[in-house]
């Protein structure tokens, strides 16, 4: 009897053996990053300026990695300011503290070190990182994210020869700090002095391709303001992917590519043994503001030549009607095994309505920029830290409202309450004469709509219900608007914010808190222990109790 027992018992307990194998076997890989962090000379448009590098690099190194990969990088930041990066389209799920903005995590100090521990769930793509603070985007810190599939989920299309990231964005030679000392100031910036590709300008950077090859180009708007159009000589472009979702395969000659936003596309080298010219310029702008790079064939027989081929200028109705026609590929699999067009967003009943209008006014005779009329103002401790260490006084939920209310643009540090898993339809209403940029931290969300004009509920009869992309930056087109439908289920405090970087340093931006009363590590994980604490945070306790 007592042998059958410690037989029972030695099964038993080498089953538990097995299955903790398994799940520690079964653990998603691990990728170790160690950066450091300082200012040096770059020349981008000819000129010395002061650059933020990336272990020397400007632009930063690409973060290569595969769907669910955790990724640990150790930031050593060396200048003489706090630093902090941010993960454009990283979702972070339910970890909204490593999010690198100032209202979800504190600022490394000069000389220290802060390891971020982010994980890949569930997406595959291209993205990039970025500093979000003191307007270092603005000379440089920023760099290539590259999500790959898992090697067994099928993707729509075969293994490219090659994956380049292409960074592209517009660029000042005046030094970040006096630009910022502009808007301290209360004035509005001039306009860039050129556009960047890979972190110089025109004709200095160049692409080898084989003949007869195909190649994934990933290229992502990093600039300050300008809306860019990117082509190819002579050559077409099919979309693939955009923010982690595979499109329809549709063929382009140009692209228009808003601040933050990422594409991919795949360029085939099927012409003649030359080089020829990779064109990006400025859209919407009074002056044309051009760049270039090289397209190298290994065959090559002769250098670049004829003219750069021109792309559109101020045309809205081009750009609109091309944004209207990338759509989901509904047969393809996303980071999972499963069709992506599995989950009907288009049948789901809406919670909430929620229209957010941008405005430009003077506050106290300074510029500023709003959202519903309130011009977001930092506090003085991060609004996540507040929140999870319930530290009263820092910011007011529901300090934004959900429409336009009309009134004189003031100053607050504004955050928008919303449910755990509630289904809303956000408008973004721009009555300015700009094209404009928003990007939604920890969330992709479907573009169901645009157009010109007043939104009104009458909009919705034409919105695409069936297969619009879902993305997690949009353009709104001026005089217009964008309509979007987001499944809010990623609890934390996320940043919704205009992509102009002026905009959003003078205040166009505010908080979003996903909220559930569930105190559960199965809906949002207890803050990383190695976390920095600043502002009012300071001296609280990290040695919190596991919730069930």
């Amino acid at each position: 009897m007592l042998q059958n027992s410690l037989a029972s018992a030695v099964r038993h307990f080498s089953l538990i053996l097995l299955v903790l194998a398994g799940l520690v076997s079964a653990e998603d890989p691990y990728r170790f990053f160690d950066w450091k962090i300082t200012y040096g000379d770059i020349y981008p448009l000819g000129v010395r300026q002061r650059g933020i590098l990336i272990n020397g690099q400007f632009p930063g190194p690409d973060i290569f990695s595969v769907t669910n990969d955790n990724i640990i990088i150790n930031v050593q930041n060396n200048l003489p300011e706090p630093f902090l990066l941010s993960w454009s389209g990283v979702q972070n799920r339910k970890n909204s503290f490593e999010d690198g903005v100032y209202g979800t995590t504190c600022p490394i100090p000069p000389g220290k070190n802060f390891t971020y521990k982010l994980q890949m769930k569930d997406q595959i793509g291209t993205f990039f990182y970025f500093p979000s603070l003191a307007f270092h985007k603005a000379a440089g810190g920023f760099g290539g994210i590259k999500i790959l599939s898992r090697p067994r989920i099928p993707v729509p299309f075969p293994d490219p020869a090659g994956d380049y990231t292409i960074l592209i964005g517009d660029w000042y030679k005046l030094d970040h700090q006096k630009l910022k000392a502009i808007l301290d100031g209360g004035h509005k910036l001039p306009n860039p002095d050129g556009i960047l590709i890979n972190g110089r300008g025109p004709s200095g950077t160049s692409f080898t391709f084989e003949p007869g090859k195909t190649y994934r180009l990933r290229i992502s708007n990093v600039g300050l303001q300008h809306s860019l159009n990117f082509r190819i000589q002579g050559h077409k472009m099919k979309l693939v992917e955009v923010e982690g979702t595979h499109t329809i395969q549709t063929t382009y000659s140009s692209i228009d590519v808003h601040v933050g936003q990422s594409y991919s596309v795949l360029v085939t080298a099927d012409l003649a043994p030359q080089d020829y010219y990779f064109a990006v310029s400025s859209r919407f702008t009074d002056k044309v503001l051009p760049s270039t790079a090289i397209i190298h064939y290994s065959n090559s027989a002769r250098q670049v030549s004829g003219p750069i081929p021109g792309g559109p200028t101020t045309e809205i109705d081009w750009s609109l009607n091309q944004a209207r026609s990338i759509r989901t590929n509904l047969t393809a699999s996303g980071p999972r095994p499963n069709p992506q067009g599995s989950y009907h967003y288009g049948q789901i009943n809406i919670s909430r309505t929620i229209i957010l209008e941008s405005s430009a006014a003077l506050v106290n005779r300074k510029q500023r920029y709003g959202i519903n009329s309130v011009s977001f103002v930092p506090a003085d401790t991060p609004l996540k830290l507040a929140d999870y260490f319930k530290i009263g006084g820092v910011f007011r939920v529901g300090s934004i409202a959900d429409k336009p209310p009309r009134k004189k643009m003031y100053l607050d540090t504004s955050v928008m309450g919303a449910d755990y898993r509630s289904f809303v339809e956000i408008v973004f209403q721009n009555r300015e004469n700009i094209v404009q940029s928003y990007h939604l931290n920890g969330y992709n969300f479907w573009v169901v709509g645009m157009d010109g004009g007043q939104w009104t509920p009458a909009s919705r009869k034409q919105y695409n219900l069936e297969d619009a992309v879902s993305r997690c930056t949009t353009q709104v087109y001026p005089r217009s608007w964008t309509a979007i439908y987001v499944a809010l289920d990623n609890v934390g405090m996320w940043n919704i914010r205009s992509e102009f970087w002026a905009r959003q340093y003078l205040g166009q931006q505010f908080y979003l808190r996903v909220y559930t009363p569930v105190n559960s590590t199965r809906d949002e994980y207890l803050i990383p222990q190695n976390a920095l604490l600043c502002g009012r945070a300071v001296g609280q306790s990290m040695a919190v109790s596991e919730p069930l």
